[in-house]
């Protein structure tokens, strides 16, 4: 199964967003620190180094990730030039205040009243950009919800004096290359429910649990783990609580939304589902079987 998400509306939310650029000094992208690079959208990227603006990479919900990986992360991306990168919970007002200073520091020529530093929020779906823009504001000016694509339509505010902040819609891209991308951000909520099945999404998760978090599992279910793969997992889970159809069948859909939350809301533990290592250890895997593919393709022509 590929999972693909791409709403009618964000047709026009990337066509505006590439016209707002020209007028901004630079961007912040907010990312979700459980899966920083398979939230990275190419065509935000594209557009900014297109117009050569400078990026704040903000890992959002850091207190819901792997410290270790989120460190990895911070070093993957501090050492790409025009970038600067920081994690942070845009729950925490401490945290929010650090974002200003850093932006001025990426834009220092935009330091006055006549010159004010204009700045540009941008990321996927569900990864907190309205709750940093009202975190920084310290008034709530963005509809904030735990459902991708609240916001709609792009909303402008002065910061202060010397700042002005432009809030914009969630932007997926039209096609996600790497499937495991699909899932890692259907299983982070950055994904519509129409676009995916729960199970599926949960056994895939429950598989990158077990490879790297089985205490969790072991610790938040109470059973054991061995011998379990991801399908195995959302089955322990329905018949650990209860989750049972008339017969005594799991009920595989509610166990799944289950351990989904589980993992959401922090509940199973910090948990980060990709690393620098891991990414580039898929996308080698991903090309070596595009290269057999390939040859495959050929030999069955010559025959």
């Amino acid at each position: 199964m590929s999972i693909q998400w791409f709403p009618g509306h964000m047709v026009s939310a990337r066509k505006k967003a590439a016209e707002t650029m020209e007028r901004v000094d630079m961007i912040i992208e907010v990312l979700d620190a459980r899966v920083p690079e398979a939230g990275s959208n190419p065509v935000i990227t594209e557009l900014r180094v297109h117009r050569q603006r400078p990026c704040l990479k903000i890992l959002n919900k850091a207190d819901l990730a792997d410290p270790a990986a989120t460190k990895a992360w911070l070093n993957f991306y501090n050492e790409q030039k025009g970038i600067k990168a920081i994690a942070l919970s845009c729950k925490k007002p401490g945290d929010v205040a650090k974002v200003p200073g850093l932006c001025e520091m990426l834009a220092p020529h935009r330091d006055n009243r006549l010159k004010p530093l204009r700045m540009m929020i941008m990321g996927i779906p569900n990864v907190g950009k309205s709750t940093l823009m009202n975190a920084l504001l310290k008034r709530r000016v963005a509809a904030v919800g735990d459902e991708p694509a609240v916001t709609k339509n792009q909303q402008g505010f002065d910061l202060n004096e010397r700042m002005t902040l432009i809030d914009t819609p969630g932007l997926m891209w039209p096609k996600i290359e790497y499937d495991s991308d699909g899932f890692m951000l259907a299983a982070s909520h950055a994904v519509g429910r129409n676009a995916i099945i729960d199970e599926e999404v949960a056994s895939f998760l429950g598989d990158i649990l077990l490879a790297c978090y089985p205490h969790f599992l072991a610790n938040r279910y109470g059973f054991s783990v061995e011998g379990l793969d991801g399908v195995g997992i959302v089955e322990a889970v329905a018949k650990r609580r209860g989750f049972l159809l008339k017969g005594g069948v799991p009920n595989l859909e509610k166990a799944a939304l289950m351990l989904l939350q589980d993992y959401r809301t922090g509940a199973l533990g910090r948990i980060s589902l990709e690393t620098p290592k891991s990414r580039n250890i898929m996308i080698a895997e991903q090309a070596a079987i595009k290269v057999r593919e390939q040859a495959s393709n050929i030999t069955d022509s010559c025959e």
